[in-house]
């Protein structure tokens, strides 16, 4: 397997000048990618616009993003990315997902929570149908098409589109639809018994997932890791449909230190995982520090 390692921009807006030498630094020290969550209702750059910026820095550093599709209108969402996928010579990753389920996040997006797999279902083969056809056609429940010609087309062929998501409904979606699954806030087992369902939907429906396009998403600390930190890991995976996790399992949803961080992905990758992105839980004080310990202990697990 290809091992990649990207990493995620945490939270928090950037200014110009540390977003543009935390770039260069990654591009240096050949990490995969950098990454950007999409929540509308926390502080915290667009990812549109972030990775727009990031992309005109660097030459070969991939810039990805868990995009959050509904409540997006396809014709415009599918031709922002072509440009940008174009602008960047091909290097944009996008894994989009349902978002938080949130009150103020809902309402924000304008989808209701039990409208949101439904709306990834129709919206997704759409968007393919945008990047690759013109004169499309389309009539749905969310969306309505005369004719759209969407220009222009994106410079990879296909640009992928993986899903996120643990819940089991998320993961027969991925199967279903999806080039590659990006799950994040579970457990090595979790993943595993959650590929199987991935592959099982995926050959229900006639396709096959690639065996290379399985990552995880890790959230981490290198310090002592915020008090209310377990709460808010509870509330999310509840929120996605996971269970609790006991007191052993916290260590695999969000490792405290590298050496936790290595030994997990190493985990992970005997499970048939092999494109992570790791974001720190805490903005760092200092990301040149940051990604000083990050390349010493995981770039040489790339292959």
């Amino acid at each position: 397997m290809k091992v990649r390692i990207g990493v995620g921009t945490g939270s928090g807006p950037m200014s110009g000048d540390v977003l543009a030498t935390l770039v260069e630094d990654l591009e240096a020290r050949r990490f995969d990618s950098l990454w950007w969550a999409d929540v509308l209702t926390v502080p915290g750059d667009d990812p549109l616009a972030a990775m727009a910026f990031a992309a005109g820095r660097v030459a070969h550093l991939k810039i990805g993003t868990t995009m959050v599709l509904p409540g997006r209108r396809p014709v415009r969402l599918a031709k922002q990315l072509a440009t940008l996928d174009q602008l960047s010579g091909g290097r944009l990753l996008v894994t989009f997902v349902l978002g938080l389920r949130l009150p103020a996040e809902l309402e924000a997006l304008g989808v209701a929570a039990g409208d949101r797999g439904r709306a990834v279902e129709e919206t997704l083969p759409l968007l393919r149908r945008l990047w690759a056809e013109d004169d499309v056609h389309h009539e749905g429940a969310c969306w309505s098409l005369r004719g759209v010609t969407v220009e222009p087309k994106p410079r990879q062929r296909p640009l992928e589109a993986w899903l996120g998501g643990t819940a089991p409904a998320a993961q027969r979606r991925a199967g279903a639809l999806a080039d590659g699954w990006l799950p994040a806030l579970c457990t090595p087992a979790e993943a595993e018994a959650g590929r199987r369902v991935v592959e099982e939907a995926a050959a229900a429906a006639g396709r096959r997932v690639d065996p290379e396009h399985f990552g995880v998403s890790i959230g981490y600390t290198l310090g002592e890791p915020p008090a209310d930190l377990l709460r808010r890991v509870m509330v999310r995976r509840a929120g996605a449909g996971s269970p609790d996790a006991t007191d052993a399992e916290v260590q695999d949803l969000v490792p405290n230190g590298i050496d936790q961080l290595r030994s997990l992905i190493g985990r992970f990758t005997d499970a048939g995982f092999s494109k992570f992105v790791v974001r720190p839980v805490v903005p760092p004080r200092s990301w040149a520090r940051e990604l000083d310990i990050l390349a010493q202990g995981l770039l040489d697990l790339q292959t």
